[in-house]
């Protein structure tokens, strides 16, 4: 039987974009159809590249989920007795299972806030939800369904209370930089002068060590690469031979950027039925699946600065691998 008060302290609600959300088929022919050919990161997360990504996170290469997660662990409760806020937003929140390090330092505090997650699956943030209302009987969860790349503007946030916003899992490294400064400036514009941000970003290091985060020896992180090719065909009535594709992932200093690339083993004619369209590859010819931009301490200052934004608390790991920081509007 459906426990009321659990029900009632699981609460969901529709975010419509304040800006127009391209289109697979929009990004395909912005992207792919044009020369350096690329594509955006969100679409590897179908079922199968959501498990690929769970299965990433175990390999002994990939540091940043298990890192970040040390320093929630070891920092939460700090976080959460400075933050003292009433309610936490959370922006791409998944399964919330890092979440998990901040609401079990606020159940060690006695400090009752409630949580927004905000994500495009409904369905995970549901399941989420209900699994922590049980295990925090204090805890009020308000899920928020959209995409967070659309904006803002349209978040239906408490107008009371202290807000800390929660961005996690090095995201904000997907962005060009431009578009992180933009996705900063629309943190800010929400925030007041008594909430935080907690944002987690992944350092510079060694290149041998970021490449193979991104390239493990067991293929999964590969795998997972070429899953997007799979979502072309499925969504867009395309023939990509997908096992004719090598994943590579590369180090580019100069940007301070790993670059997850695709690359034709030979050359061959891609059709794309749902677009009415073909092109052809190149043997080696190369397509970018994601970016993800790496940080140093003074790099990360100048971008909140930038964003209007002031470093507040700055937690590293050790040899500095990772940062999680707090930050707030600056006045």
């Amino acid at each position: 039987m459906r426990n009321p008060e659990k029900a009632a302290r699981l609460t969901s609600a529709a975010v419509a974009p304040a800006t127009p959300v391209s289109t697979l088929a929009e990004d395909v022919r912005a992207g792919l159809l044009s020369r350096p050919r690329w594509l955006p990161p969100k679409y590897f997360y179908d079922d199968c590249g959501s498990e690929l990504f769970e299965a990433i996170c175990e390999t002994p290469e990939y540091y940043p989920s298990r890192t970040e997660a040390a320093l929630l662990a070891a920092h939460g409760r700090e976080i959460m007795e400075y933050a003292r806020c009433d309610h936490m937003l959370e922006l791409g929140s998944g399964s919330s299972r890092k979440t998990r390090h901040l609401l079990d330092a606020c159940d060690a505090l006695g400090q009752a806030c409630s949580y927004w997650p905000f994500d495009v699956s409904a369905q995970m943030m549901l399941d989420a939800g209900a699994a922590l209302v049980q295990d925090y009987p204090w805890l009020d969860v308000h899920a928020l369904i959209g995409d967070y790349t659309g904006g803002l503007s349209n978040l239906p946030l408490p107008t009371t209370g202290r807000r800390l916003i929660v961005f996690l899992g090095g995201t904000l490294g997907n962005f060009e930089p431009g578009a992180a400064r933009g996705m900063l400036e629309q943190i800010a514009a929400l925030m007041r002068d008594d909430d935080l941000m907690l944002l987690g970003v992944d350092r510079v290091k060694d290149s041998v060590i970021l490449e193979a985060a991104y390239d493990d020896a067991a293929g999964t992180t590969a795998a997972f690469n070429r899953n997007v090719l799979r979502v072309l065909n499925r969504e867009l009535g395309g023939d990509f031979p997908v096992d004719s594709y090598r994943h590579r992932a590369v180090f580019d200093r100069e940007h301070a950027r790993i670059e997850m690339r695709l690359a034709a083993r030979h050359a061959h004619r891609v059709t794309l039925a749902a677009l009415d369209t073909a092109f052809d590859m190149a043997a080696d010819e190369e397509i970018v699946t994601e970016f993800s931009h790496k940080f140093t301490p003074q790099s990360l200052d100048a971008l909140l600065a930038d964003a209007g934004l002031a470093l507040d608390r700055h937690f590293e790991a050790p040899a500095g691998a990772y940062s999680l920081v707090l930050a707030r509007r600056r006045a």
